[in-house]
């Protein structure tokens, strides 16, 4: 049982919006000429429950139009439930629409005031904080000038930074993170860590997995306004993954089961690298068969010594004609981050029809240039057929593969950087 206190509770919640087919028809049933019901119902939103716990950050996922945006909005106030209850136990900062609530006509400063007093605020209590909004934001004298007149980015900036810096108890983030230029960004993300360090409630809607991944401690999955599941970032990432490619299916019994799961039972297996449950999916119009790394000595491993090149293997059987498959792998950290990948489409490397009953061995030889850890190897054969995206077959964390290295640089990956350190007087080489 979670100890924590909740801070919002989304209960039973539904947002039915009504779809007409011409203005006119709305018109009509608004003046009640109407004696047939002229419109549909699209649910927005189809009976959600939630639960965010304070100092909780939790990440929503889904494709467009699954309700990500809807179900924000109503928990900020933006929107009215059709039906459903909300609860919030704090006070929330809201990055939606970045700037809905300015006044063209106002200039930086006076846009600071009206939205922190629409926020709640006093005007000391702004004046205490404007220091931090204007460093932040860090758009000069444009500040004094109507907002009219900004860029879109300096508008962006203002925005953001009277949003971050009010001190929330819960911060509400829709895809606000990606705003302004690279090093804007970069203190967006640093501002968002600070208030995960400071135990902040944290609702956070992203197309970005990585960021998803790296900075949520649950994740919910939504598709066509309905909650499909939550766990564990990675977990949800993977089944979204195949509700992408619409390989997903809702079992009765559970709730939301995956299809084809596979366990590998064998011992021998798991201790050899290989996910003893690993997940696969696809049409079965090809199969992955075998899977193995060798290192630069052709020798099968696991263990991958950075700086050295190694091999991804993989063997495919196909039961059906195939126009053009692309064979591809992906390499993902421990938190199920992708570093990187690629795929034989890319490298231009096979770009073939494939007949029924033929067999290919593909292998992916490159240099080892990530930091020391653990990742996981992932696997596919997917296409194009008559421009629809077919997933003939994909295995998720097949592989555990470790890379040793005795020097870590920072972040992912080294770029085989040569540092040199010269006296003042020194000749130095061209």
């Amino acid at each position: 049982m979670n100890k924590k206190k909740v801070a919002i509770q989304v209960k039973d919640l539904d947002k039915v919006y009504r779809l007409y087919d011409k203005p006119s028809d709305r018109m009509m049933e608004a003046l009640g000429l109407s004696r047939k019901k002229k419109y549909k119902e699209h649910h927005a939103l189809n009976q959600v429950n939630l639960k965010v716990y304070q100092g909780e950050t939790v990440g929503i996922i889904g494709t467009n139009g699954s309700g990500k945006s809807t179900i924000l909005k109503i928990i900020t106030g933006v929107l009215n439930p059709s039906a459903g209850e909300v609860k919030v136990n704090g006070r929330i900062s809201a990055l939606l629409e970045l700037g809905a609530g300015f006044n063209q006509e106002y200039n930086g400063i006076e846009n600071i005031y009206l939205n922190g007093t629409m926020i709640g605020f006093s005007e000391k209590e702004i004046d205490e904080k404007m220091d931090a909004i204007l460093e932040f934001a860090d758009i000069g004298d444009y500040v004094y000038q109507p907002v009219k007149t900004y860029s879109s980015g300096m508008f962006v900036r203002l925005a953001f930074a009277v949003a971050i810096n009010i001190e929330p108890e819960i911060l509400i983030v829709d895809e606000a993170l990606s705003v302004g230029d690279v090093f804007f960004q970069a203190k967006c993300y640093h501002k968002f860590e600070e208030f995960k360090r400071m135990g902040k409630t944290i609702l956070f809607v992203s197309h970005d997995l990585s960021s998803i991944s790296k900075y949520c401690d649950r994740v919910v999955l939504l598709n066509q306004g309905v909650k499909l599941g939550e766990g564990a970032p990675k977990e949800m990432i993977d089944v979204y993954k195949r509700v992408l490619v619409g390989q997903y299916e809702v079992t009765e019994d559970e709730g939301g089961g995956l299809l084809n799961d596979r366990e590998v039972t064998d011992a021998a297996a798991a201790k050899a690298g290989i996910n003893p449950k690993l997940l696969e999916y696809g049409t079965n119009a090809a199969k992955i068969t075998e899977y193995y790394i060798t290192d630069d000595k052709g020798i099968h491993t696991t263990a991958v010594i950075k700086g050295q090149e190694f091999t991804i293997h993989m063997k495919v059987d196909f039961a059906e004609d195939v126009p053009a498959p692309i064979f591809a792998f992906t390499i993902k950290n421990i938190k199920g981050t992708e570093i990187t990948g690629t795929n034989t489409m890319v490298e231009k490397a096979f770009l073939e029809p494939v007949g029924a009953g033929e067999k290919k061995e593909v292998a992916f030889t490159q240099k080892m240039s990530l930091q020391g850890g653990e990742y996981l190897l992932s696997l596919g054969v997917t296409g194009y057929e008559r421009d629809k995206f077919e997933v003939y077959h994909r295995l998720y964390d097949v592989l555990n593969l470790t890379v040793i290295s005795d020097k870590d640089t920072v972040g992912f990956y080294d770029m085989g950087t040569v540092a040199r350190v010269y006296d003042e007087d020194e000749e130095k080489p061209e």
